[in-house]
């Protein structure tokens, strides 16, 4: 039997992937006015990756292998970027009262939502659709589609209306 006052109930967690999209910041603005008391009451953690980087044209455009310091730079400005996509989305938590965490990876975007929902215990996923037809779907793929179908969490994917 617990004692009373030993009850150590965890918050849930939500976390928003985004990324520099219109739909991205369209699905946060959505998820923040619709399930402000989900989210007030919640982790709210949000979550960009930086994809791999196709250095191909750097190599061809040195003639052979990239130099370190030009592949060194490149990252870090993608590094950069990135953190300012988070503090911006930050900001806009903030303006809603919601506190929020945020958490960046490197890789293909399907891969590392997918193991970020279940490294950090995630309770919903909230995406923004980019909204592409069934063939570009079928030759680009979709995180979303690869979200839904995958993680091993409720998912939420908010498309923006015309």
């Amino acid at each position: 039997m617990e004692a009373e006052g030993n009850s150590t109930e965890q918050k849930k967690k939500v976390m928003v992937s985004i990324d520099e999209s219109e739909c991205s910041r369209y699905a946060l603005l959505w998820a923040l006015d619709n399930l402000h008391e989900t989210i007030a009451n919640s982790e709210l953690i949000l979550f960009t990756v930086q994809p791999i980087l196709d250095l191909s044209y750097a190599t061809v455009s040195t003639l052979g292998a990239a130099p370190p310091d030009l592949i060194s730079s490149i990252q870090e400005n993608q590094k950069k970027t990135a953190l300012a996509l988070l503090e911006k989305a930050k900001d806009i938590c903030a303006k809603h009262g919601i506190v929020a965490k945020t958490v960046t990876e490197f890789g293909d975007p399907k891969d590392v939502i997918y193991e970020a929902v279940e490294k950090l215990n995630i309770q919903l996923l909230v995406l923004g659709s980019h909204g592409r037809g069934v063939i570009q779907r079928a030759f680009l793929g979709s995180v979303s589609n690869y979200c839904v179908q995958y993680v091993k969490c409720p998912v939420l994917v908010v498309r923006k209306t015309v």
